[in-house]
């Protein structure tokens, strides 16, 4: 699952995070994204899951779990996901289709942090120029058959529960948890 990486950024942006996981990592900072990999979830699934940073699995865990420092390159969003939710974000990444016939979950306690996404289309090409822009404080992310979806708001103002991406297949609820950070 190396290529995790959302078609959000350039050509550069990925050009160069994919040099990055040629260089060894400094310890430090390995350190520094592994703990914020696994921030992302509580530590009863962040101790034992697998890390991803950069693309290469640096820890090997055992729980069916997986956290990433960067939902997108060095975006310093943490996500920690199921496997659904990984292989949601292998279609999305390659532009495939993408159908849930399971539920998937995934973590985001720290939130967006500023990063913020349009909440009707994952490709934006500018975020934050989006009519439908959001940003989400902590939060889950869960994945349904779409038919569980009816009835939803996808309006992010209500507070509650919201549809995110509601006409792509990469629809999903957005859970907040907490207030944004």
């Amino acid at each position: 699952m190396a290529n995790y990486l959302v078609p959000k950024i350039g050509v550069a942006a990925l050009l160069c995070s994919v040099s990055f996981i040629n260089t060894a990592f400094a310890s430090d900072d390995l350190d520094a994204l592994i703990t914020r990999a696994k921030s992302a979830a509580p530590a009863a699934i962040s101790d034992n899951a697998t890390v991803i940073v950069k693309g290469k699995e640096v820890i090997k865990g055992n729980n069916g779990w997986t956290c990433l420092p960067d939902t997108f390159p060095d975006d310093g969003m943490p996500m920690c996901n199921d496997a659904v939710w990984m292989e949601m974000l292998d279609a999305m990444v390659n532009k495939k289709d993408f159908k849930a016939d399971k539920i998937g979950i995934s973590y985001m306690l720290q939130g967006d942090l500023g990063a913020g996404v349009s909440n009707s289309d994952p490709y934006h090409p500018n975020p934050k120029k989006a009519d439908d822009y959001v940003e989400t404080g902590p939060h889950l992310m869960i994945i349904v058959p779409k038919a569980m979806l009816e009835g939803l708001t996808d309006d992010p103002s209500t507070g509650g529960p919201y549809v995110m991406w509601k006409d792509t297949p990469y629809v999903h609820i957005m859970v907040p948890v907490a207030d944004k950070k």
